[in-house]
């Protein structure tokens, strides 16, 4: 009596390339996902290849606002580019050419002491 495997009943394994397709799916599948964009600015430290502010908001009342940041326009982003940080530590993105942001940029220009 011999004991000999047909070809029919057997089954091929996975090859290498699709265990390491099937891993990668796994893997990808378990990892939280992530937000794609935000529609304030990049909070990251460094700075990305791409404009930071997403949406422009057209006015914030300047006694809100506890920082200011200027991001001039480069390779990365033609246009310049403010960043608001208010005192509940939201950033928002401001119009540089507003009215009302042109005032609070000169009255925080006008404010600080002159240097000589």
């Amino acid at each position: 009596m011999s004991l000999l495997r047909s070809s029919a009943t057997r089954f091929p394994g996975p090859s290498g390339s699709l265990c390491a397709l099937l891993a990668l799916l796994l893997l990808l599948l378990l990892t939280p996902p992530r937000p794609l964009a935000s529609a304030g600015p990049s909070s990251s430290s460094v700075r990305e290849l791409r404009c930071q502010c997403l949406t422009i908001t057209p006015t914030v009342h300047p006694k809100m606002i506890s920082n200011l940041e200027m991001i001039v326009a480069g390779p990365q982003c033609p246009k310049v580019e403010l960043i608001a940080t208010l005192k509940n530590g939201k950033e928002v993105c401001l119009d540089p050419e507003a009215p009302l942001v042109k005032k609070i940029i000169q009255k925080i220009l006008r404010s600080r002491p002159q240097k000589n």
